[in-house]
This record gives structure tokens, C-alpha cells and sequence, in this order.
């Protein structure tokens, strides 16, 4: 991991983004902070353009976003487009539609219909990824819709976004999933979990109870190329949060 490979994930910022003054605002934040990239999530409405003059301006990097499947169903012409413009080769979904959650079968239906969205992506020069929950963790039959996932297509139609929180939360192994999704994982979210009163909590990268130097090794080993900084609720300032993450993690590069 080097450290201009660390981005913030914007979803954590999705109060300060409601306008596009406040887009510019929170990223010349961001920039400050320290970060060199994004993942665009979380924002209000704001046209491409736009957010492209911004990001350059800034001289940040869109290194992947969070779009849902029926944008990616029904309007991937644009969706295309607009990452070209951004230059940003990783398109990603945030977690699986609720009807696609029910059973082993669902599951399949969705790999079918999000492998499709996949190659087409390819094609285009563009690559899928995505983005687990705990839910996925769920068996049918002995086997985890994460399982499902993972082996119902091949990396030339998309890639895991491995969430290293919600995989625990999910009750498995973040340094196993790594390991078993080697070369399935360009793009990762690092989120560190703590617990305070008993209750799992999320926490700054380095201040909860994740081996961070081995998750890390893990990452590299599997070629991750984007290690992206995700809190989805914040104890503090979230801008403080991203500016601890990242000064922990600047200890392992």
C-alpha cells in the first residue's frame, strides 16, 4: 500500500453533500485532510461536469463510486459515460436489492443479471465491483450469499469490494475473505469495529480491535489497488474521523 492508493469514501461525509457549494466545500476538505481520492457516494445532485472541474481542480482522483443496479440496468449508456469523464475505471453497487436477498436461488438470479451489466462494463473499457453487507453472510443450504457471489462469476465480469467491518459483523473472517477473494479485489473498504457498551460500533481505522498490519499484508498480497476509508456513523466530527484513519494508516505504508 502506498499512500497516495488510501481515498475517503464520501457516503462517510453524506451530510456535508447536499449542494454542489457543499460538494466543493467538503472536498476541498477532504483535500486538506490529506486524501489524494475518492469514491464518489453519498452526494446530492451535482452534474458530472462539474464534479469533474472540481476534482481536478483539487487534483483528487475518483478512484470509484457507489451507483444503484437499476441506474446500472436501465441507464448504463450514461453510466458509461460518466465515468470516462471521471476518469474512474471501478463502478461499484452498494449492496444487493432487497429482492435478491430471499435465497440461494435469488442470489444466482442476481449474479446472472449483474454479470451481464459486468461484461457489457468491460467491454467499455470499465470493471464492476461489489460492495457486501453482513446479510450476505446468511446460509442456504450450507453455502453464504457471499459464497454465491464470489463463485458465480469470474473476474472478467466483476470484483469484490470487500468490507472489512461488515464482514465481521457478517460473523466471518475479513483476513479469510481477502485471502479467498485474492485477485477478486481491487477496490476494498477498511473500516475498524470497537465495542463500547457492549454493542459493536464503528470505528477511526487503528482504534478498534482489527489486526491492521496483517489485514494490510493480506491487501497486498491480493493486489489490492484502492484502499478506501469508510465510517458509516462517526462518534465525533466525521471529518476528524477520516483525518485519524488516515494518519494510522500512514504508519503501515
Amino acid at each position: 500500500m502506498k499512500e497516495q492508493m488510501i481515498a475517503a469514501q464520501l457516503y462517510t461525509l453524506r451530510d456535508f453533500l447536499k449542494t454542489p457549494e457543499d460538494i466543493e466545500a467538503t472536498l476541498k476538505r477532504v483535500k486538506e485532510i490529506g486524501y489524494n481520492a475518492v469514491q464518489v457516494s453519498g452526494l446530492g445532485p451535482i452534474e458530472p461536469a462539474r464534479l469533474k472541474n472540481i476534482v481536478d481542480e483539487l487534483d483528487l482522483t475518483i478512484c470509484a463510486t457507489h451507483i444503484g443496479f437499476d441506474q446500472l440496468q436501465n441507464d448504463l449508456d450514461e453510466v458509461i459515460r460518466t465515468h470516462k469523464l471521471w476518469n474512474c475505471a471501478y463502478v461499484g453497487i452498494g449492496g444487493l436489492p432487497g429482492e435478491y436477498q430471499k435465497s440461494r436461488d435469488s442470489y444466482q438470479t442476481f449474479v446472472r443479471a449483474f454479470s451481464e451489466v459486468g461484461r457489457k462494463l468491460e467491454a467499455a473499457g470499465l470493471h464492476l465491483v461489489y460492495h457486501n453487507h453482513n446479510f450476505e453472510f446468511e446460509k442456504f443450504d450450507g453455502e453464504t450469499g457471499m459464497d454465491v457471489l464470489l463463485a458465480g462469476a469470474g473476474p472478467d465480469t466483476y470484483s469484490m469490494e470487500i468490507d472489512t467491518y461488515w464482514v465481521q459483523a457478517g460473523g466471518a473472517s475479513p483476513l479469510e475473505w481477502i485471502e479467498k477473494a485474492k485477485d477478486r479485489v481491487k477496490v476494498i473498504h477498511l473500516k475498524d469495529m470497537a465495542i463500547v457498551s457492549r454493542q459493536q460500533v464503528f470505528a477511526e481505522i487503528g482504534q478498534g480491535n482489527f489486526n491492521w498490519p496483517s489485514l494490510i499484508q493480506a491487501c497486498r498480497n491480493s493486489g489490492v489497488e484502492w484502499y478506501v476509508v469508510e465510517q458509516d456513523t462517526c462518534q465525533r466530527d466525521p471529518f476528524e474521523s477520516l483525518a485519524m484513519s488516515l494518519a494510522y494508516l500512514r504508519t503501515l505504508v
